[in-house]
């Protein structure tokens, strides 16, 4: 069907494609993935015919149409309703339907033979083309991608760019080009429209190129994956599950391969150097000579992978209630988002906002940040620290900073080497921190801007879809990072394996209640499959932490409570300084026996763990101290 041969492209001087070779068939399921940078959006472009290859060809048969949903749709508006937007994929029918109307007119004041023959010839190829269900299609769609039938009739400049994005969306899939190519169409996609589009594609009679970040996506709806790596398309046959394994398979087979060459090149070389100046080894050695001239070198394995490394610390330590929401109610307008509700978030917790767009999960994220008015109310815990990230931030940045600057002013008190390893950790090496924050694109910018949250001194984490706009590395560093992180956060996110890889508890709102799972996605998903065949209703019950004791009321006069308070105080402060330091020793410690010299030193190496064994019991024994003072604090401030 579309067939690339020996393509390569430039951007000035430097290479994006080299040589490469693909072949697309009807009815493929093609996932396209690779780092930011590496041509994804350009090889797509590049079919379209938007660029041209520099060197190669790219063929397609006569009979290939392409329909291609990109991040410039976003600007497209119109006065007109999405429902007519969406049926314009229907371009022969509307045209039918316009001679159809028009020879009725025309019939009301001259009635002919000839004017009827030509509206029944009109009307038999309407017919032919499901004409009369064009609409009854177009309306299935855009309900699929998550309108309201209210929402139809509205016009599309009322919507905001990830809406008129879907109406984009539905016009190409009711156009059915023989091939589609999607980029990045999960960005704009909820949860339930996710799941719409894999039942829709998994039947799509065309050929189909997806580039996303989303894992769960790709293994869904891609039978084959091309993954952009070093100048080349290197194509693997299944989904990204599979991709995975056989990436890894490879890698060790390349490794080995490379390593046995190596070896062969030290061995001929030494036998060259050795016998060069041997007259009656001057033939061996010239044929030697040639053959490492002739050899095709194998590439050493590079590792792609990143890894965070980096602690993560708090000046201070929350309560063990970090926020209550207690009878919350929210609107705007007519429009009701909840209705007294309640919730709470505890230390430690790792909640994940989950459901379809419109439903008010920003808005919860602002009400737990106190940035949004509502009725109700809400009650931030003892020595909290919020950090907050949403994609409107990346404009917060200062574009005249380097990288290294916009760390240094988020307060983080780290040195210069911390924070460059932390820009290490976030994909931006060597001289790249020195890179003002204006020539970045918006991925880099939203590693920036993250970079900064997860360095602060909060304590609380609020994220709004922190994984838009990334790739699938950088994704996978936040996911590492946040599973480092000792704090309490929530966070908003369409991507499932991102929210299965992070969270412990699940919320979504149903009734206008804020509801909860206290469990991990792959469990919530499967309790809801089993409340929807009516096996249960509600949520299994978790296991509650003991309550804090209760503290009788002895009528001590407010003098008394004031001085409860600053002996409970003191007592927080002297165990807070406890910590840091037990902390601090037992960081010292974990630096020693990292160190591999101690394994040849059994007697040192057992005292070591020894001493470690016990510092790690002081500090839970001080936590549990600082634990319980803050909990009396709360009580008193309470009463």
């Amino acid at each position: 069907m579309l067939s690339i041969s020996n393509l390569s492209f430039y951007f000035g001087s430097r290479p994006l494609y080299e040589d490469v070779s693909l072949h697309i068939k009807p009815k493929d399921k093609i996932g396209l993935i690779g780092a930011n940078g590496t041509g994804k959006s350009t090889l797509l472009r590049l079919i379209t015919g938007e660029y041209t290859p520099d060197e190669g060809e790219i063929s397609k048969s006569n009979d290939c149409s392409i329909g291609f949903l990109n991040q410039d749709l976003l600007s497209y508006q119109t006065d007109d309703s999405i429902l007519t937007v969406a049926m314009q994929a229907f371009e022969r029918q509307n045209h039918l339907q316009k001679q159809i109307e028009k020879v009725l007119h025309e019939m009301e004041t001259n009635y002919k033979d000839e004017q009827v023959d030509k509206l029944t010839k009109l009307q038999e190829e309407f017919e032919a083309l499901d004409g009369y269900t064009i609409q009854s299609k177009t309306e299935e769609i855009l309900e699929g991608l998550g309108f309201t039938t209210a929402d139809l009739q509205k016009p599309l400049k009322n919507f905001s760019g990830g809406w008129r994005m879907r109406v984009m969306l539905a016009k190409l899939l009711l156009a059915k080009p023989s091939l589609l190519l999607l980029d990045e169409p999960t960005n704009h996609l909820d949860l339930p429209s996710i799941q719409w589009i894999e039942n829709y594609l998994e039947n799509y009679e065309g050929a189909v190129i997806i580039v996303s970040h989303d894992r769960q996506f790709l293994d869904n709806a891609a039978k084959t994956i091309v993954e952009v790596s070093r100048r080349e398309l290197n194509v693997y046959a299944g989904n990204y599950s599979f991709y995975l394994q056989e990436k890894e398979l490879r890698a060790e087979i390349q490794k080995s391969s490379f390593e046995n060459q190596q070896a062969k090149i030290r061995q001929t070389e030494r036998f060259i150097e050795r016998f060069k100046a041997k007259a009656s080894k001057s033939r061996q050695v010239q044929s030697r000579v040639k053959s490492l001239d002739r050899m095709d070198l194998i590439e050493d394995v590079v590792d792609e992978t990143a890894r965070v490394n980096f602690r993560f610390t708090f000046d201070q330590q929350p309560g063990r209630n970090v926020l209550a929401l207690k009878d919350l109610s929210k609107s705007y307008g007519d429009l009701k988002i909840l209705e007294n509700t309640n919730a709470t978030i505890e230390r430690g917790d790792k909640i994940a906002l989950i459901g379809a767009n419109g439903k008010g999960k920003s808005t919860v994220l602002r009400i737990i940040a106190g940035t949004e008015p509502i009725g109700g109310e809400r009650t931030l815990g003892y020595n909290v620290l919020m950090g907050f990230f949403a994609q409107h931030q990346l404009e917060s940045l200062n574009v005249e900073n380097t990288l290294l600057d916009e760390l240094k002013e988020c307060g983080s008190s780290k040195t210069e080497t911390e924070l460059r390893n932390v820009l290490g950790c976030f994909l931006f090496s060597n001289d790249d921190v020195f890179k003002k924050i204006k020539v970045l694109s918006g991925g880099e910018k939203s590693r920036v801007a993250l970079a900064k949250t997860l360095i602060s001194k909060a304590n609380f984490l609020m994220l709004d879809e922190p994984t838009n706009h990334l790739d699938i590395m950088s994704v996978n560093i936040l996911m590492q990072a946040l599973e480092q992180y000792e704090g309490t956060f929530v966070a908003i996110s369409h991507d499932r394996h991102f929210i299965s890889q992070i969270a412990n508890k699940i919320w979504y709102i149903e009734d206008y209640q804020l509801k909860e799972y206290p469990g991990t996605y792959s469990e919530y998903v499967y309790w809801q499959s089993q409340k929807a065949q009516g096996k249960v209703v509600a949520p299994p019950v978790k296991t509650e932490k003991p309550a804090a004791k209760e503290v009788k009321n002895t009528n001590t006069t407010s003098t008394s409570n004031k001085n409860n308070k600053k002996e409970i105080q003191a007592t927080l402060t002297k165990c807070e300084e406890k910590i840091t330091s037990l902390e601090q020793k037992i960081a010292t410690l974990e630096k020693d026996l990292a160190n591999p010299s101690i394994y040849s030193d059994g007697e040192k190496m057992a005292k070591l763990n020894k001493e470690y064994k016990a510092l790690t019991q002081e500090l839970g024994t001080e936590q549990k101290a600082w634990d319980k003072a803050a909990e009396e604090l709360e009580e008193l401030d309470n009463k």
